[in-house]
Order: structure tokens, then sequence, then C-alpha cells
């Protein structure tokens, strides 16, 4: 599939919102479709049903009319009390928000794995869960943007399941370009949204749910209301899907859409095609003398990749003199601020936009070093 077109004056190199094509724009241009109707039932079926191969598992995805950082805290809120521990992996900024946003709600937090430059090691994780025999969850991220880290999921949720914990992951800036096996994993909560590998616009996170998370519901005792999934999964089993309550109508078209684009690319190729663009993207920043911002990571994110500046040259120069060519890119985050600088290649993203960022960037490092 060639690349896109797009009304976007910029090359969104980002870790998103990404780049959102033509036919996906058209869908969410459609006149206001009421949230009642049979045709928009149509459509949040539609989008359920194809969002389940992306995941690896015949469940519905739950929609919720928020970023993913909503359905993060739908994630803590819906199977936990105040008091309960959980263990945090928190090698990367969004590894590190689930302990943020659990702390809020009362919980107890273990971090472990608070080393960003590493992977999380599951063997650390099966040691934390020893020493806190009452821990009720792991949490961690799948592919976490401000690293570029690709987190072992199946072997965190072998451990953790063996021991009695529930397993959450964000895997917002995964799904719909990494492959994931929420069944075969044994994950129990996976979070995503729609703005980064989904090709659309932000607006609508979705959170899948296994047996042994909704029976933990039924002890759970946190508050929750606009984030009651067992509500929202109530209204979506209905013979006609409804959303709880007023949802991102137009997002849901867009989504939907493309969803239907990635599987008439076919997942597999998607997943391989950006597992190409990483490869070639990472091959040519070590052409043009430039490491990656973690070297030591052992498995790497295939939608992100965060990279170090030259000495003597701050990033912000350079993400300055990328946008004045037309790509824009990320900054470092957290200690990486002043360091470094993230190319994000997932979505609508094609081999041809790798290129053009590779041959620009590389006319302006010899632009800034002359």
């Amino acid at each position: 599939m060639t690349a896109s077109p797009h009304h976007e004056a910029l090359l969104l190199m980002t870790p998103g919102p990404t780049r959102v094509p033509e036919r996906v724009l058209a869908a969410g241009a459609r006149p206001m479709i009421h949230h009642r109707t049979a045709a928009f039932s149509d459509q949040l079926a539609e989008m359920v049903r194809l969002m389940g191969p992306l995941v690896g598992t015949s469940r519905r995805a739950l929609p919720l009319p928020s970023t993913g950082r909503g359905g993060m805290e739908a994630a803590i809120c819906n199977f936990f009390s105040p008091g309960d521990e959980i263990v945090v992996c928190a090698n990367g900024r969004f590894g590190a928000l689930w302990g943020k946003i659990a702390e809020t709600f009362g919980l107890v937090v273990h971090r472990v794995a608070t080393d960003w430059t590493r992977d999380v090691d599951a063997a650390e994780v099966d040691e934390a869960l020893a020493r806190h025999p009452r821990t009720r969850g792991v949490a961690l991220t799948y592919s976490d943007t401000s690293t570029g880290v690709a987190n072992d999921v199946a072997a965190i949720a072998r451990v953790a399941g063996a021991r009695g914990a529930l397993v959450l992951v964000d895997a917002v800036s995964a799904i719909g370009g990494m492959p994931f096996a929420f069944d075969d994993w044994g994950v129990d909560v996976a979070v995503t949204a729609s703005q980064k590998c989904l090709m659309s616009s932000p607006g609508l996170a979705f959170v899948v749910v296994s047996d042994r998370a909704w029976a933990a519901t039924r002890s759970a005792r946190l508050p929750r209301h606009y984030w009651d999934l067992a509500e929202a999964d109530q209204a979506m089993s209905k013979p006609r899907p409804l959303a709880p309550g007023t949802t991102a109508v137009h997002v849901v078209l867009q989504v939907t859409e493309a969803l239907r684009m990635i599987h008439e690319e076919g997942f597999e190729h998607v997943c391989r095609r950006h597992a190409e663009m990483s490869t070639r993207l990472r091959q040519g920043l070590a052409s043009l003398g430039l490491t990656l911002q973690c070297p030591k990571l052992q498995r790497e994110s295939t939608t992100l990749t965060a990279v170090l500046a030259p000495a003597g040259l701050a990033p912000k120069v350079i993400r300055d003199a990328l946008e004045a060519q037309g790509i824009l890119v990320a900054e470092g985050l957290g200690p990486y601020d002043a360091t470094a600088f993230r190319i994000g290649h997932m979505g609508d993203i094609r081999m041809p936009d790798i290129e053009r960022t590779l041959t620009t960037l590389g006319g302006v490092l010899q632009q800034l070093r002359a």
C-alpha cells in the first residue's frame, strides 16, 4: 500500500497523534450520526469486531471517550480497593505513570525496574512479588515511547499470573502496529487509544478485560462512575451495542475505517512494515553517526526510536531545523529532555517517510555542524 495523501503540511514523525489517512479523515467528516441509532450501533459493533485480531482475543475492546490515560485510570479503579498493593514496572515515563495513577487512588505501589535504560526483567518482578505476597496486580508498558523499549509482556505475565496477580498493560503505542497476544500471553487488562497505531484522531481509549479481571471487580471498592467498565460492557453486549453515554461519534467512525484499512493491508503485513521501518531507520541513524538514547535495550519498539543528539548539538536545535524542513519529531522526555529527540514511525507512516526523514536529518546535521 502506498503512502496516503494527507492534509498536514508537516510530516508527523511523532509518537502521536499520528498522521490520519485521507480515508479515515473522510469517514470522520460525515454528517453527525446520533449515538442511539441503529446506524451507529452497527459502526460500534464493526469497530469492536475488527479490533479483536489486533489485540489477540475475541473479547470486546470496550471503547471509552477518553485518552489512553483515561483507560489506564479505568484499569486501576475497576479492579482494586484502597490499600491494595501493586507492582509497577517503571522503566519509562509511561510505566511510571501507572504508579502515579495507582497512588492517586490509595494503592500501595512497589516500583521495580526503575532504570530507564533497561528492559523490565521478569525475574525482578518475580522477586518483588515474593517480597510482597499480598500484591494484587502488576502494571507495565509494552512499548514505552519515552525510551523505545518493548518490554517482554509474555514473560512478565507468566510470573505475575503464577503468583495470582492481575497483569495490566499499557499498549497505547503498540496495538495496531506490533503483535499483541492478549489471550496467549495471559494479560488481564490491556489499554490502547485511537491516536497512534490506529491512525485516528485522539478521543477514544479501549480497555480489554479478562475473566480474572472481571472477577476482581466484584470485590473492588474504588469509586468509579464515568470509568465503570461493567456498565460499558453491559451496554456494548446488547444485540445493538451502545456506548454507556454520549461518545466520540466521529472518532468511532474514524477508527472503524482505520481498522478496515489495517485488515485490508493484512495485520501481519502491518506489523512487518513497522518492523522493517524501525530497522531501516536505525540503520540510517547509525550511518549518520547517531546512537540510540538507550543502547542497552534488549527488545526495541518498532513504533518509536529515541535518538541521542550528537555532542555539541542541542536536540531542540535539531528538531527546529527539521520542522523548518517540514518534518516534526518529538522532544526527549524526563531525564533525556536535554540530550535526545524521538522519532515516531507508526500507523500510516511508510518507508518513503523514513527515507525522507533520514535524508533531511542528514542535511540538517551537516548544516548545523558546518
